[in-house]
């Protein structure tokens, strides 16, 4: 069977990062893509993790709901085990140098090796020259990322030709921007007093290696030209420069201001602006300047804002504005050069028509890095991601099992049940009261509890869990209706007044089933009465799913009780409509029961094996046989793993099964058909597809993910990129079924290869 490429959804993202109230470039994209992933998809979940800088606490809005303290490095231990817990879909990591503890951010390490989840990391800042550490640092990034996000084609270069990672990981996705309309400058210039002005801006954290200083060179040239000229340098001291040396660089500033004349040219707006003045301020700009010192700037969030509100750009030639303003949007001039910075901002002072052709260029190239452009490009990576992280698994190859497989055990089937029943759902291994109790979940869990007994397997325990689900069938019956209830809430009201057809089979196969395996006389006189009150009332059964339930019941009920003619007509009836069903839908390429391949498929087949041994029907022997075979290679991966069904194939009529997601109840189903199979046949292959069903739970599957648990859980899933950790009742059943029928399989073969030579090798029962 082939892998079905198509990407997973993404429900629920856990987003790493600093975020405002903390100030700095990283906080504002870390909130500006929070809204608009959900503004991309409103039902998305997002689990926000705010790094805090030393010492400083901030107020955090709602959508923080975990801090880590930069330098401590427990802290970053356990915000992994915390999101871990919270099982998102992608861990959306942003990545900058300083604002993670330890030697060149190594804490970090320590939090992404942990994580279950794959990790999609944005990289602000990709070094071309790094250090010993901070290469490794990223080595181990990159390794443990499932992406990396760069928002240059420069960034991507650097990353596959000088830190080696591989080319299929890097993906370039623009800084957002703000969606705003294209205004005149003159629309903004009054709130800010700058009416009749000509006015340059450049706007970030102010540091050294920004430039301000050679632009203030310049503009002595340009105000004898253009003596309404005003340059404002808006925003604070970088914290970090501020905690070294306090305002020494914009003091310097000032003071070259005051030397030059250029009180009047000049603006200093030392503030950390929101994002709606920061919008303002550049719309009332006629000309943008980023008059950075060196090429090494391969982000500049700055400048993609000014392009994007459609500004006349005068840059230095670092990467990100050579990528940026070609093609038009904008104008570059050599590094550390008055000169040439006072003659481009000049002749664009001169020429209105030449800045509103760069304005309109840059405007229309912005248009595709608005935010609602660049959130969906996310949620579609994330996706790819996903689906990525799932065939990496399966292209190395599949982790080998380090531990003996787990004897069947009641530990955890004990541990879902109460004095009613046992409960449907968990979060994790804890029964979850929140959903009740259902009659498919008892009835299953009495003919686990009837065949422990049996099998001399922890017996007191199984007998008594094996009364309080009869009770629960016993309950679920409504006489008077003369149908099964299904759904129960844990405050033991009804939740229906009927159950499902499914449900109403799966009753009736519990007390077959349970009527032939149990040696408690008294269980067995019930299974029996009961049944002979279901038995009568099933011909109203219609779904093929509760007709196999209800087939497979009345064959174990005929094997105790060969002369009852209700059950025998009744199984006739189901399995000749089970008959037609199956060379109705049949095509070349499709021999199956139904259009569509949905939940618990071998149970079909399985079902009108078992009539048609007992009606001594070779047709339908031959032709379930048939069918099983051909569902047993559509769950069987190229490279020779078990591969079932997934929830994803559901309602896709002739098409190749999706990979995901992969239930432990499918496995159950194939390893119980598969064992009558060769019981049947005597065809070693059934083997085969019975041990591979099984290594299934133990780890050899799509992601090399063990779900069988020592203490007789399962987890209740294979997913795109990792297993579910709830342990439902379905799950926990399936596993338990399972391990018993192997269990079973290979001691009767076992006991056949000690008798004499020649004789048929093994014979199984696996459903009594």
């Amino acid at each position: 069977m082939t892998i079905d490429l198509t990407p997973p959804p993404v429900r629920h993202v856990a987003l790493i990062g600093n975020f405002p109230p903390r100030r700095c470039g990283i906080a504002t994209f870390t909130a500006d893509l929070h809204a608009a992933l959900k503004a991309g998809d409103p039902d998305l979940t997002i689990s926000t993790i705010a790094l805090n800088d030393p010492g400083v606490h901030h107020d955090y809005p709602r959508e923080v709901g975990y801090e880590i303290a930069q330098d401590n490095l427990s802290d970053y231990v356990a915000a992994a085990e915390h999101i871990n817990a919270l099982n998102p879909d992608i861990v959306c990591l942003q990545h900058e140098f300083g604002i993670f503890g330890g030697e060149a951010g190594d804490h970090l390490l320590a939090l992404v090796d942990r994580l279950r989840a794959p990790i999609v990391t944005t990289l602000h800042t990709v070094l071309t020259d790094p250090t010993a550490n901070q290469r490794r640092v990223m080595n181990a990034l990159a390794q443990a990322s499932s992406r990396i996000i760069v928002m240059t084609e420069m960034g991507r270069t650097i990353l596959a030709r000088d830190m080696g990672v591989p080319a299929h990981k890097i993906v370039v996705i623009p800084h957002g921007i703000p969606d705003m309309p294209f205004l005149d400058p003159a629309f903004e210039k009054h709130r800010f007093g700058l009416d009749g002005r000509r006015v340059a801006l450049t706007f970030g954290l102010l540091s050294p290696n920004k430039g301000i200083e050679v632009m203030i060179s310049a503009l002595p040239q340009l105000v004898r030209d253009h003596p309404d000229l005003i340059y404002v340098v808006l925003g604070a001291t970088h914290p970090h420069l501020v905690a070294r040396e306090g305002e020494a660089y914009r003091e310097d500033l000032a003071r070259q201001v005051s030397a030059l004349g250029l009180e009047r040219n000049v603006r200093f707006v030392n503030e950390y602006v929101d994002t709606p003045t920061l919008q303002a301020w550049l719309s009332a700009c006629d000309i943008y300047v980023t008059p950075y010192l060196t090429e090494a700037q391969i982000t500049s969030g700055t400048l993609s804002y000014s392009v994007g509100l459609g500004k006349a750009v005068v840059s230095t030639p670092y990467w990100h504005a050579q990528e940026l303003l070609s093609d038009g949007c904008g104008v570059l001039v050599p590094f550390a050069s008055p000169d040439a910075l006072a003659k481009a901002v000049g002749d664009l002072l001169g020429d209105g028509r030449r800045r509103d052709e760069l304005r309109r260029s840059a405007y229309q190239a912005g248009r595709a890095m608005t935010w609602p452009v660049v959130g969906a490009s996310y949620l579609s990576l994330f996706a790819q991601a996903r689906l990525g992280s799932s065939l990496a698994t399966t292209l190395v190859g599949l982790r080998p099992s380090v531990t003996p497989a787990p004897e069947p055990s009641l530990d955890a089937i004990d541990r879902m049940t109460d004095g009613c029943g046992m409960l449907q759902h968990s979060r994790s291994k804890v029964p979850d009261r929140r959903h009740g109790y259902c009659l498919d979940d008892n009835a299953r869990a009495l003919m686990l509890a009837s065949e422990f007994a049996l099998e001399g397997l922890d017996t007191p325990r199984a007998a008594r869990l094996a009364n309080i689900y009869a009770s629960f069938v016993d309950f679920a019956w409504d006489e008077d209706a003369g149908r099964f209830r299904n759904f129960m809430g844990y405050d033991r009201d009804w939740l229906e007044t009927e159950g499902s057809q499914d449900s109403f089979g799966r009753g009736l196969w519990a007390l077959g089933r349970t009527a032939q395996a149990t040696d408690d006389h008294g269980l067995k006189l019930w299974a029996t009465a009961l049944a002979d009150k279901v038995i009568p009332a099933s011909s109203f059964l219609q779904s093929p799913r509760a007709q196999a339930f209800a087939t497979s019941g009345l064959a174990a009920f005929l094997a105790v009780y060969p002369g009852h003619r209700p059950a025998r007509l009744l199984m006739e009836t189901f399995s000749v409509r089970l008959l037609e069903l199956l060379r109705a839908n049949r095509r070349d390429d499709w021999i199956w029961f139904e259009p569509v391949l949905a939940y618990d498929n071998a149970r079909l087949p399985e079902a009108l094996l078992r009539a048609g041994r007992a009606l001594a029907r070779p047709d339908m022997v031959e032709e379930a046989i048939e069918a099983l075979a051909w569902l047993a290679e559509r769950q069987t991966a190229k490279e020779g793993h078990f591969r079932p069904i997934g929830t994803e194939s559901f309602g896709l009529p002739h098409e190749t099964p999706q990979a995901f997601d992969q239930q432990p109840l499918e496995a159950w189903a194939t390893i119980e058909a598969c064992a009558l199979a060769f019981e049947t046949t005597g065809d070693a292959q059934w083997l085969t597809h019975v041990e591979t069903a099984y290594a299934w739970y133990l780890g050899a599957n799509d992601l090399g993910l063990r779900l069988a648990l020592p203490d007789g859980g399962c987890f209740d899933g294979l997913q795109i990129d990792r297993v579910n950790l709830n342990q439902g009742a379905e799950s926990i059943l399936a596993w338990q079924f399972a391990a018993l029928a192997v269990r079973r399989l290979r001691a009767r073969s076992d006991g056949s290869q000690n008798e004499e030579e020649g004789q048929e090798e093994g014979s199984v029962a696996a459903c009594r």
